[in-house]
């Protein structure tokens, strides 16, 4: 043990010998502030960028390409019936662990009783699950979701099937968009959302596509570790 510790003395002593010796911890403390308030824009792909239906069309393309399904519905309050047909279609019980988002909470679920929705985490035995997506990104057909009280990430990580509610005025173009979204909305205190809401997430999840792996015997297969089928309802809320 003694020897184990001279060595880790040696290899830190090392170190701190070579750590500039004139180093001003405020100026770097300055630097760091400086860089995340303005953070710098790097080299952004042709495949980020265009008109706003371009971009939509490229996250559905590349989605798809991922093996998610993407369906396009004109109006938020069709998207009850939808989830209730999308079920029905896969021989899945008409039954639905929800995040309790705002967007969620507020769709007409009432309007079909054949459907059971519980708002909430997800529990094991839950076949599907509905969460809402704080944005997308063209560029590869990502999902970004954030965790939070209305949020909670089991829902994307227990159930076989994941639903996800999108809307087209969330979609982004590069990664770096997706990031100045987040910091805008949830990282200043001034922003018009509920203050529970404007904190910084604890997680961000990207999520490209069902969950897959190809392993064994270079075979792919799909819900590996997570859910089986992603299916994204795209609101066409833009003009």
């Amino acid at each position: 043990m003694n020897g184990t510790r001279d060595a880790r003395a040696r290899i830190l002593a090392r170190i701190r010998a070579g750590l500039p010796r004139d180093r001003d911890d405020g100026a770097r403390a300055g630097t760091v502030r400086a860089r995340l308030t303005n953070p710098q824009r790097g080299l952004i792909p042709e495949r980020a960028k265009g008109e706003r239906s371009a971009l939509i069309d490229r996250f559905v393309a590349n989605l798809e390409k991922e093996f998610g399904t993407v369906a396009r519905l004109g109006d938020a309050a069709e998207v009850p019936g939808h989830v209730a047909a999308w079920l029905a279609a896969r021989n899945l019980p008409a039954r639905l662990a929800a995040a309790p988002h705002p967007d969620l909470l507020a769709l007409p679920w009432a309007d079909r009783s054949s459907l059971s929705i519980r708002f909430g985490r997800a529990n094991p035995d839950d076949a599907a699950s509905l969460t809402a997506c704080f944005a997308a990104v063209a560029e590869t057909g990502t999902l970004v979701l954030t965790s939070g009280p209305d949020h909670p990430t089991t829902l994307a990580l227990l159930p076989e099937a994941h639903l996800v509610l999108l809307r087209a005025s969330r979609i982004v173009g590069a990664f770096e968009e997706a990031w100045d979204l987040l910091r805008t909305e949830r990282g200043q205190a001034d922003v018009a959302l509920p203050a529970e809401r404007r904190v910084m997430p604890r997680t961000v999840m990207l999520v490209t596509g069902p969950s897959r792996s190809a392993d064994i015997e270079q075979t792919l297969e799909l819900g590996a570790h997570g859910p089986r089928s992603l299916h994204v309802i795209l609101v066409e809320d833009e003009g």
